[in-house]
């Protein structure tokens, strides 16, 4: 059985601020397909928020970072997606709330109430080609690993890889929420800019969990 220290989990927080910053210009630009064109500006200034409210805290547990990410995101990105990331993070420090070390069994209850959570604030349901169509099948890959015995390094890899095939996914569905939903058809084709955020959240805990795994 592997996990990773609270005291390790703190580092997840700059690396997704990084990869924000990054995507930015190519996040706004897919948005503005088919949106408002501020999806990237949105994650940019959500997840340096997140970064800093983590990084100010002292020794913190699971449940308290994730609780004050969500917090500093709602705060900071009082958007639409800003206010379903940060209730992802909300719900998911409840699941932790027992949750001494981050291993599968944690990531499986996290991403299960984050997707939850995001369904029930926004409304949606499964093929709506939202972000998520993206989260819900996170959280299946990652209860699936829990089920099997799986190493976090293995469960990590398969969940980025299931966020990867989920997003291409999207590309076949009708949008049916917010300024998107008024494109109907013109939607198909492409991938859903709020699934990318997903996967990107996927790819980038893989990339944490494979430098900073530890044994226990």
């Amino acid at each position: 059985m592997k996990s990773l220290e609270p005291q390790v989990v703190t580092g997840l927080f700059p690396r997704l601020a990084s990869r924000f910053e990054a995507e930015r210009d190519a996040l706004i630009a897919l948005d503005g397909k088919v949106g408002d064109s501020d999806l990237g500006l949105t994650m940019s200034k959500a997840f340096v928020a997140a970064r800093d409210a983590v990084a100010a805290l002292d020794d913190p547990d699971l449940p308290t970072q994730m609780k004050v990410a969500g917090a500093a995101i709602a705060k900071a990105a009082p958007s639409t997606m800003g206010t379903l990331m940060a209730t992802g993070f909300l719900r998911g420090s409840k699941a932790l709330a027992e949750a001494e070390v981050l291993d599968v069994a944690g990531l499986a209850a996290f991403w299960r109430a984050y997707a939850d959570g995001v369904a029930q604030r926004g409304k949606a349901v499964l093929g709506d080609k939202t972000v998520l169509d993206v989260l819900d099948p996170i959280a299946c890959a990652f209860e699936a690993q829990d089920q099997a015995g799986a190493d976090l390094e293995d469960a990590a890899q398969f969940a980025k890889q299931t966020a990867v095939e989920a997003l291409e996914a999207t590309r076949d569905l009708v949008a049916q929420h917010g300024k998107a939903a008024a494109f109907q058809e013109k939607s198909r084709g492409l991938q859903d800019a709020g699934g990318t955020v997903a996967c990107i959240l996927a790819d980038e805990l893989n990339a944490f969990v494979q430098e900073n795994l530890t044994s226990v």
